[in-house]
């Protein structure tokens, strides 16, 4: 067989029919509702405690930290009330001996001081003043804050959250390893040493990326609808949606606002399907699956998310180069090379090391129309150290390439269709000529070529959405939900906590009061100042 007739062949594996999508997207949706009803499902649907969306009108100075691997963020935003807002952020790298400290307090510490010194940089104002108060009738003190900056608190690490400012530390992971913090509440880990220092900021909101992309798309995306899924489509993928409260049925302890009808939900999609009853599992998936540190989860993040397509696509190289029956970077002499040489691997290409093609090539490979392929040939050589790859060569690695990314970004769609269709806004009339918005973030999204086209072939093509929907539904970056984000959850958390705290000591003064036959207190909203 040739060289051109076996990529072929293998590229047809990674195929992933209209059919086979609209299976997909109905099982998402059934994984999707189990969820909802039950933990232990393969999509976890945890409950965000996020209870609403920006509109793009809201204003306030916030601030967020994001402790995601081994750098710690800290930025406050101005949300200037007209989608648009100003940023500002400083960066610090986590010193190697607190990532592994003896209690969590160091750790907590150092980051509480990172945020001590960005408001005496950026807000000497705010960190010289005391916290003024004044008298006011809404909360049950009889203070009302002005100067406290409300902070959200992204923290990328596994948490069982019970409120919106309230999470327990599962495990560490990315080299973090310091057992004190382990089960303990991080928000109220960091607030102590917040305290310590008497800083005017209080952890109002813990915050997933997913969810702060969604939060980040929704302020700076016009419509009259809010954003209905954030998702990231890079290294990993995850996605986080508006559902109804009506449809979470499982129990949900701590507290939160029920007014709005709604929650955000963290699906963790990386692992729908771990059974396999509708992914798509060629050989080189399984092979994957089995040397991966996890084998048997995160099922679909291992068919979608660029850390593993570099790899499935190296995979399928080094079984190419055991064929003996087809000439793939080798020649017989220069003659069969179109450059008159002869292609050589270098012994020590990372092409025989696990993870050792990255996906970025893949975006090279499909970018590259030119006749020769010649930048892909280069980068062959540049990152891989295969010399003077002959134009069938390139060929064919551009052909596989092309067919494991196309094959993501359909399932990508598999995702967004079922959630989109759970909205159920598609066939809503009162909102039939408004766009229903995605917000996007991640590395195939932004810089792998066409990701989002073959997403949108894929909607076209299913069940309930197509032609007329897909062009309905605006797929669009969201950059910086772990900044932006965290601040607009940290808005929300601080609305939520002025509701509930308003509700309490108003209820508390009208019994009193009935109590007493009196009846000062009026029984609509008097939170007013």
């Amino acid at each position: 067989m040739t060289l051109e007739a076996q990529s072929a062949a293998i590229a047809a594996q990674f195929d992933y029919t209209d059919d086979q999508v609209n299976s997909a997207v109905n099982e998402f949706r059934r994984q999707m509702t189990e969820g909802l009803e039950k933990d232990g499902t393969s999509l976890s649907q945890i409950p965000t405690y996020v209870t609403g969306v920006p509109n793009g009108t809201e204003k306030g100075l916030y601030m967020a930290v994001d402790l995601g691997g081994t750098n710690f963020r800290v930025c406050s935003i101005q949300l200037n009330g007209d989608t648009t807002f100003n940023l500002t952020f400083t960066k610090v790298a986590i010193p190697r001996k607190l990532m592994v400290a003896k209690t969590a307090q160091e750790l907590f510490a150092f980051l509480a001081k990172q945020i001590e010194l960005f408001l005496q940089k950026h807000h000497e104002d705010h960190f010289e003043q005391h916290v003024r108060r004044r008298m006011t009738m809404s909360s049950p003190d009889g203070y009302k804050d002005e100067h406290v900056f409300r902070l959200g608190f992204t923290f990328s690490f596994p948490v069982q959250q019970v409120g919106i400012n309230k999470g327990t530390l599962i495990r560490w992971t990315k080299g973090f390893d310091i057992p004190d913090a382990v089960g303990k509440d991080v928000c109220a880990l960091l607030q102590d040493e917040i305290d310590k220092l008497h800083l005017p900021v209080k952890v109002a909101a813990l915050v997933n990326d997913t969810v702060g992309t969604l939060m980040a798309r929704s302020y700076s995306s016009p419509g009259k609808t809010g954003t209905v899924l954030g998702a990231i489509f890079g290294t990993g993928t995850n996605g986080a949606y508006v559902e109804k409260l009506s449809n979470l049925k499982k129990p949900l302890s701590g507290e939160y606002d029920k007014t709005t009808g709604e929650m955000v939900i963290n699906t963790e999609w990386g692992s729908f399907d771990n059974q396999l009853s509708v992914l798509p599992n060629t050989a080189w998936d399984v092979a994957l699956d089995k040397a991966s540190p996890n084998p048997g989860i995160q099922m679909y993040e291992k068919r979608v998310s660029g850390m593993f397509l570099g790899e499935i696509l190296r995979l399928v190289i080094i079984d190419l180069l055991k064929d003996p029956k087809v000439s793939f970077f080798k020649d017989e002499n220069s003659s069969s090379n179109d450059w008159k040489s002869t292609t050589n691997i270098a012994s020590d290409s990372s092409i025989y090391t696990q993870w050792g093609l990255d996906t970025a090539i893949m975006s090279v490979a499909a970018a590259d129309n030119t006749p020769e392929l010649s930048t892909l040939r280069g980068e062959l050589e540049k990152q891989l150290g295969i010399y003077s790859a002959g134009l069938d060569d390139a060929q064919a690695f551009k052909a596989i390439a092309n067919a494991i990314g196309r094959r993501s970004a359909r399932l990508s769609a598999v995702a967004i269709a079922a959630i989109v269709l759970q909205t159920g806004k598609l066939a809503d009339p009162a909102n039939a000529d408004e766009p229903i918005d995605i917000g996007v973030d991640g590395s195939l999204v932004e810089h792998y070529p066409y990701f989002r086209d073959m997403i949108y072939e894929a909607l076209r093509a299913i069940d309930g959405i197509g032609e007329e929907g897909a062009k309905r539904i605006r797929i669009g970056i969201a950059k910086d939900g772990s900044g932006v984000g965290a601040a607009l959850i940290a808005l929300v958390a601080a609305g939520m906590e002025k509701r509930l705290t308003t509700a309490d000591y108003l209820g508390e003064l009208r019994s009193n009061a009935k109590s007493n036959n009196l009846t000062v207190v009026p029984e609509d909203d008097a939170a007013q100042d």
